[in-house]
């Protein structure tokens, strides 16, 4: 019989390695251990040293107490990150739980918070659980960003990290350079209907835009697509000679979908349609969507990157933009 934690009735675990155990292994003091693992600040540690401890904590297993830890530096030890209300896939999800597992090693706890319509819960969270630092894939609202400046914490937008390399500008190349490879040259972004999401929709469509006049292309229209328009604006579209469609996300670009089927028209014969985001409901679309698919490893590493820099913690090599997304081929372009 297992217990709660899979571990086997009578089976008894190893101990936890502790300061003392790391000490030995390294050769120093408990007292030197407790100041190389927690980045205390004024000691005169060489770093012939701090690469001792940290190899025998890592040879050993060592982990953190985060509440002891914590406890004994005054600071609540809480990283706060903020999950987007716009559809962006699964991916938010993902590197935030690739960043929970890795901020724990540092003896951090990742709290996620998810933003609301009026964006009280992320306010709330800020004031009330006391966080050390506060992250977000995109830009949060003014009254959360009052409320970061208050708390005089580290803020960190994931989205406009230089690891990333200006995701809508190199992704809007991606995706325009694929359309052109197939014989498009006009082509239309559809944005949401929805007025909180137009900033994300601005933001994507700069890069198409960008990637257009790069491309030599004509202007690119756009408009925004809803359940109710969405034959309207296609049929003006394909009218207008437009022959591709660039959605803000995956979600919307099913709409540009729902509207070529209601207009009477063929995808992709008559507009080829693309998607970002890589949304689950892209791939059973008919026809399946062609989309652009996000690594929340890399997303998340760039993310840890960022959080450990500003904290003061020894900070690896972030990815590079190549790492961070893919395009997905299907049948809509």
């Amino acid at each position: 019989m297992a217990d709660v934690d899979g571990e086997a009735a009578g089976v008894t675990r190893p101990p936890r390695p502790t300061h003392a155990d790391v000490a030995r292994l390294a050769n120093v003091s408990t007292a030197t251990v407790s100041y190389v693992l927690n980045h205390s600040v004024g000691r005169r540690i060489s770093e012939r040293t701090r690469a001792a401890v940290q190899r025998a904590a890592d040879q050993l297993g060592y982990r953190p107490h985060a509440a002891a830890r914590n406890l004994a530096s005054g600071r609540s030890g809480v990283v706060l990150y903020v999950i987007p209300r716009v559809a962006v896939g699964e991916m938010p999800m993902l590197a935030g739980s690739r960043m929970t597992t890795e901020l724990a090693k540092l003896g951090l706890l990742q709290v996620q918070v998810f933003e609301t319509e009026d964006d009280q819960h992320v306010v709330e969270a800020i004031r009330n659980l006391d966080p050390i630092a506060v992250t977000s894939l995109f830009p949060l609202s003014p009254a959360a960003r009052r409320a970061v400046a208050a708390a005089g914490v580290a803020y960190i937008e994931i989205g406009t990290l230089p690891a990333l390399g200006d995701p809508h500008l190199w992704i809007g190349t991606l995706r325009v350079q694929y359309l052109m490879s197939q014989g498009h040259r006009r082509i239309a972004f559809a944005y949401t209907g929805v007025d909180k999401w137009r900033a994300l929709g601005d933001f994507w469509f700069e890069g198409i835009t960008r990637a257009a006049e790069a491309g030599g292309l004509p202007p690119v229209a756009s408009a925004a697509v809803t359940v109710d328009n969405a034959a309207e604006v296609v049929a003006g579209w394909h009218r207008d000679g437009i022959t591709a469609v660039c959605g803000q996300s995956d979600e919307i670009a099913c709409l540009v979908l729902h509207g070529i089927r209601a207009a009477g028209l063929r995808c992709p014969a008559d507009l080829a349609v693309m998607g970002v985001d890589a949304g689950p409901a892209g791939a059973i679309a008919s026809p399946p969507l062609t989309t652009v698919e996000f690594d929340p490893g890399a997303v998340a590493d760039a993310a840890l990157a960022a959080v450990r820099g500003e904290l003061g913690y020894p900070s690896p090599t972030p990815p590079t933009p190549t790492d961070i997304a893919r395009l997905v081929l299907r049948e809509s372009a």
